[in-house]
């Protein structure tokens, strides 16, 4: 399989494949999280770890956990650490769904996930496995991501998700369902012109019903992107 780096700072790169690559969500998850430095942070299904690597930019947290069940994602999450020199990225090669041997339970200050989010055989499946895996809920469903945040967390952590609005009901129910309280949402447009094509959401465990919806973001103009989203771009830059 052949490899790129990705450059995200003067000294923090990403490994990117075909298999596994990242996309502007993950920079506008990686920003909606507000994640902190004292914070113990999990990544779940972090593919080639585009998330934790961009935690890396700026006041990195205490220590993420990047958890994959493919293994050659989280070979090509050792070559970006490898390449940048952190150390408080841990990649684990385990299935969200059962965790790992002395996984901190209900220790975690926030979990982050940007899951697949096609519901399985709904719509186009591609060739390749990694694609399927990545796009279709063949091996976790959204219910199973909120299960192991809920898992992982503490009280009062926060677990941040994106995905299509078509599943905004789904992630909801699916949080609800596991003692995680929807309390911040927010839209992503295109333009004004446009109608959602991502949201964000976040939750926190244990906490009272009562959900702030932000404003919604554009990311284009007539003349290129807009100043937010070259302002979440380009934080941590050197």
């Amino acid at each position: 399989m052949e490899y790129s780096f990705e450059k995200l700072t003067d000294k923090i790169y990403v490994c990117a494949s075909t298999n596994h690559r990242f996309g502007t969500d993950a920079f506008l998850l990686t920003h909606f999280s507000s994640y902190r430095r004292k914070d113990k942070v999990c990544d779940l299904g972090t593919g080639c770890g585009i998330i934790p690597l961009l935690m890396q930019r700026k006041m990195p947290p205490q220590i993420t956990y990047a958890v994959d069940i493919q293994a050659d994602a989280i070979e090509q999450l050792k070559l970006g650490i490898e390449k940048s020199e952190v150390e408080n990225i841990v990649p684990i090669n385990a299935d969200l769904k059962e965790l790992w041997d002395n996984a901190p339970l209900g220790q975690l200050d926030l979990v982050t996930c940007n899951p697949p989010y096609k519901a399985y055989n709904a719509g186009f499946e591609s060739v390749l496995t990694a694609q399927k895996i990545a796009r279709h809920e063949i091996l976790c469903n959204i219910d199973d991501v909120c299960r192991a945040g809920e898992k992982l967390l503490k009280f009062g952590g926060r677990l941040c998700i994106c995905n299509r609005p078509e599943r905004l009901s789904d992630v909801i129910f699916a949080m609800k369902n596991n003692n995680i309280e929807p309390k911040r949402l927010r839209f992503v447009s295109k333009n004004p012109n446009e109608a959602p094509w991502l949201f964000l959401i976040e939750g926190k465990k244990g906490s009272k019903p009562f959900m702030q919806v932000e404003p919604q973001m554009y990311i284009r103009t007539e003349n290129g992107f807009t100043d937010e989203l070259n302002e979440i771009y380009n934080t941590g830059k050197e």
